[in-house]
This record gives structure tokens, C-alpha cells and sequence, in this order.
């Protein structure tokens, strides 16, 4: 085996990137790329297909010209991208339509009538992922009945990452995370006929492509790939996991002996605990959630919330926009100067915030499309610093609402993400959680957990749990500790945050009918 460097292509929602590592898991060269997405009326989200794969060869152009002799120092290429969501191609391997992401949330209804089936029970004990508005299974459905010319069209159904692997080595494949926990049944890590026809969709069995493990299997780079990425034809090319298990395998929750939660706290909020096999998966009244396979047989469950910093980034926006209105300029960052301090000085409690502010609704720790970002408990003394306590509490507190819903909050929580890097999300998180709190100086998980998987499909370690422990576990920072005198200040919010949850709900159905009655 000849080479010196891994590449990771991540193709996430805002940015593609191509990253290469060399053998030790160090980050030696980057290049990226923003992304765009279409919104639509009816709540649809969708990216055009070609440019994703035209963004994607020209990073790796973009790479091969950084790093000398890329071409010749490559050993392979991990692949992994944006989860759930539809990328649909034909019999010629053409795009049917452009890509479904997670964001759309046209399918609210089919969502619904799909939780409330008589054979909800058995779909979320065998995929042990809930129903949730932005999932492939559910936009299936929705085609079937207001698009079926899009399934007559189509013979293959992706995801993001599927449609880089097919454009790179021609095979038509998913990986055991995201076809298991939207098709399958995670005690056989494959697909579940019963589950398929429970969806209602055994019409469309066929549009589902094989379950590829990347860590025992690669594909060789076509010739027009190579043409079009500069990269030699025939480079082993491995199907990374889904994005967040990827960021999961480098951001340190393979932990075997610490049985370790991660948060990684970027425009979405994910919450993972440790599972070291399918038995051990703890299952939750609300049939909400996301389980999800690793390589080697273990599993992450997750709770995710629809937003995490899109919040901070909205509030924000709200004072740059207010500055503007007055004649004065500033960038989004520019009020980031300081703000950690201004928020921990600021009063815990003037005002309880619940972080709902996609609009596609939440689904951790539960399904509800519906569901809007309120300020609740404000009065007259309460100013914009205040507020913004709020909305960085309300993270914590959703946190440990998610966390909550799978089971005992774990010993150690591993932290990654946009938010990671503020001191005050770090000191409320493990103050909210009464747990100690692990950075990671990795910037680039998503890339480098694709790599690993690369690393173990070419031999160089005998298990991805072996790769982390030589790439990973070096990285982690020291243990930040939950502040004492903050503990029973979050526990007493936790308890007036769940009970306003549970009032608002009632109001989300009436707004959502207020909004259509004024659209």
C-alpha cells in the first residue's frame, strides 16, 4: 500500500468540504465550498442535484491543487453528507428532480397519519427512529399521493451522500445508518419487509438501494470521476455513515469504557447516547427519536432538536437588524464580541425560552411540525441580555429534555459544534446536565469520521473503536465541571420548562391554522 493521505468529502446542508488527513488523523488540507437550497411555498426545501455533485468534484479539484501530489498520495476517499431527506435518480442514473433535504417539511401530514397508524408500534421498535416530517419514508408517501409521476420516473431513492457515491463510483447503495433506521430493523442491521409494508410502500420496495457497510467495502473511482475531480481513477472510495455519525465516531462517543453522551450544538442540536448493541437501546412513550447504527456493531441513540444555534443566530440578527433601522452596521459576528460574559451576567430565569425556531416544527424529544420558539415569563424588567440568557438556557434545558428521554443522563458529555466554542453554552449545558463537559479540537468531525471508516475498510486498524482511541481520544480538552451554585437554579427551570412545554402545545395547532387562514 503506497500513500500517504486520507481524503473526507462531507457534504453538509450550508458547505461541502473536502478534507485530507494523514495517517495519524491530522488534518493537513481543506477546501469548501458554500451550498444553497430552495425553499418553497408549501414547505418543501430542495437542492439542485447536479451543482451538489459540480460543488462537490470541485472541492476536490480545489484540494488537489492545495496539497502537492494529492493524485498520487491518496490512499481513498470516505463519503458522507446531510441525513434524511430524498435524492432521487433514474434507470440512466440522472437526477428525477432536485433533492429533498431534512428541512422540508411538506409531508406534515403524511407524518402524522403515519404516528398515529395501527402499525406505529412495530415501525418504531424496528427502526427504533420515530416519525418525523423530513425523513425519506415520509416523503415517499407524499409523492405517492401528489407526485407519483416523480416515483414513475425514478429507480433509485438516496440520500445526499448515496448520490456522491453513486457520481463517484457508479454503485447504487445506502449505508447501515440511515437505510436501517428509516427502513430497517436494527437487531439485523438490515432492511425490514414488515416495516415497508407497514410505511405502505411495498409498490416501491424496488426504488431502495443495497445496504453498503464502508467500513468492509469500497468501490473503485470511475474514469469520469476521476476526470472530473483530478483524482486517479480506480481510488478506493468508502460510504461514510450519516453526517452525525460520522461527527459522533470523531468527536469522541466511541467510548466503550465511559459510555459517553455527545451534544454537538451546530445549526441543529444532537444528543447521543452510547448504546454497545441493538439490546441495549432504550425506547421512549413517545416514539420519538433517532437510532442509529455505528460500525462494529454498536449504536448512538439520538434525540435532535430542529435548531440549536439558528436560534442565536436569529437573535442576533434581531439586534443587527434593530442597529440597521438606525443607520448602524454590524455583522452578526461583529455582536459576538463579549456576548459570553454580557449572557452569564445576565439574570437566569427572566425569561424561559423554548428553542422551536425552524420551521419544520421539533422532533426531540418529540414530533410535533407544528411546533414555534415562544419567550414565555417576560415583564417589564426584562431587557435583551436577559433574553438572550434565555435562548442560550432554553439550549441546555432542551438538552436535557432530550437527554431525559433516553434513559439516565450519561456520566460524560462530549461537546462539539458552532456553540462549543462559547464558554457560556459550555458552563450552562454542564450546569443544566450536572454533568462534566469535554471539548474536542477536532474541526472538521464530519470529514475526519468518514476518514476513519476509510482507515478501518483499508486495514490500517482492526476496528473503528481502535482508530478513535489513537485519533480521538488525544484530541479530547479538559473536563469542564458544572458550576455548584448553578445546579439548582437549572433543575428549578427544567421543571417550569417541561410544564410550559406541555401548555403550549395546544396553541401550536391554533397558530398553525391562524398562519394557513393568513397566508
Amino acid at each position: 500500500m503506497s500513500g500517504d493521505l486520507l481524503i473526507g468529502v462531507d457534504a453538509g446542508t450550508s458547505v461541502i468540504k473536502a478534507v485530507a488527513f494523514d495517517l495519524s488523523g491530522q488534518q493537513v488540507g481543506i477546501a469548501s465550498r458554500r451550498n444553497s437550497y430552495n425553499s418553497l411555498p408549501n414547505g418543501g426545501v430542495e437542492q439542485d442535484m447536479a451543482r451538489t455533485w459540480a460543488d462537490t468534484a470541485a472541492v476536490l479539484r480545489d484540494l488537489c491543487e492545495a496539497i502537492p501530489d494529492l493524485a498520487t498520495r491518496a490512499l481513498a476517499i470516505g463519503v458522507t453528507g446531510q441525513g434524511d431527506g430524498t435524492w432521487m435518480i433514474d434507470g440512466d442514473g440522472a437526477p428525477v428532480h432536485d433533492g429533498w433535504l431534512w428541512l422540508d417539511a411538506r409531508a406534515k401530514l403524511e407524518a402524522r397519519e403515519i404516528a398515529a397508524s395501527d402499525g406505529i408500534d412495530m415501525i418504531y421498535s424496528a427502526t427504533g427512529t420515530g416519525i418525523n416530517v423530513c425523513q425519506s419514508r415520509t416523503h415517499l408517501i407524499w409523492m405517492q399521493r401528489h407526485a407519483p409521476e416523480l416515483l414513475s420516473r425514478a429507480a433509485t431513492a438516496f440520500h445526499c451522500k448515496d448520490w456522491l457515491y453513486f457520481k463517484l463510483t457508479g454503485q447504487r447503495a445506502t449505508d447501515p445508518s440511515e437505510g436501517v433506521f428509516t427502513f430497517g430493523d436494527i437487531a439485523t442491521r438490515g432492511y425490514s419487509e414488515d416495516v415497508i409494508d407497514a410505511l405502505g410502500l411495498r409498490p416501491h420496495r424496488e426504488l431502495l438501494p443495497p445496504i453498503v457497510d464502508g467500513s468492509v467495502e469500497a468501490h473503485p473511482m470511475t474514469a469520469q470521476a476521476a476526470g472530473e475531480t483530478g483524482l486517479p481513477e480506480g481510488l478506493p472510495v468508502c460510504l461514510g455513515y450519516v453526517d452525525v455519525m460520522c461527527c459522533a465516531m470523531a468527536a469522541g462517543l466511541l467510548d466503550p469504557a465511559v459510555m459517553p453522551g455527545l451534544t454537538i450544538l451546530g445549526s441543529t442540536g444532537i444528543h447521543m447516547r452510547y448504546a454497545p448493541d441493538a439490546g441495549a437501546v432504550q425506547l421512549n412513550a413517545e416514539r420519538c427519536g433517532y437510532t442509529m447504527a455505528l460500525p462494529g456493531g454498536a449504536y448512538a441513540q439520538l434525540q435532535s432538536n430542529m435548531a440549536a444555534t439558528l436560534n442565536i443566530d436569529w437573535m442576533l440578527g434581531l439586534g443587527v437588524e434593530l442597529l440597521g433601522a438606525e443607520g448602524v452596521t454590524r455583522d452578526p459576528a461583529d455582536l459576538l464580541n463579549g456576548l459570553d460574559e454580557r449572557v452569564l451576567s445576565a439574570r437566569p430565569g427572566a425569561a424561559m425560552y423554548h428553542p422551536y425556531i425552524s420551521s419544520a416544527g421539533e422532533r426531540g424529544p418529540f414530533t410535533e411540525p407544528d411546533a414555534r420558539a415562544s419567550f414565555t415569563g417576560l415583564d417589564q424588567n426584562t431587557g435583551w441580555f436577559d433574553m438572550m440568557r434565555g435562548v442560550f438556557d432554553g439550549l441546555g434545558l432542551a438538552a436535557r429534555d432530550c437527554y431525559t428521554a433516553m434513559g439516565p443522563i450519561p456520566a460524560e458529555i462530549r461537546l462539539t459544534g458552532g456553540a462549543a466554542r462559547s464558554a457560556a453554552a459550555r458552563r450552562i449545558l454542564a450546569s443544566t446536565l450536572d454533568a462534566p463537559i469535554r471539548t474536542i479540537t477536532q474541526d472538521e468531525a464530519g470529514a475526519a469520521g468518514a476518514v476513519m471508516i476509510a482507515a478501518v475498510q483499508l486495514g490500517l486498524y482492526d476496528t473503528i473503536d481502535a482508530c478513535a482511541e489513537a485519533w480521538v481520544t488525544p484530541l479530547l480538552e479538559q473536563t469542564i465541571e458544572p458550576d455548584p451554585d448553578l445546579i439548582p437554579t437549572y433543575d428549578a427551570l427544567f421543571d417550569g420548562y417541561l410544564s410550559t412545554r406541555h401548555s403550549l402545545a395546544p396553541g401550536w395547532a391554533a397558530q398553525a391554522g391562524m398562519r394557513e387562514a393568513l397566508a
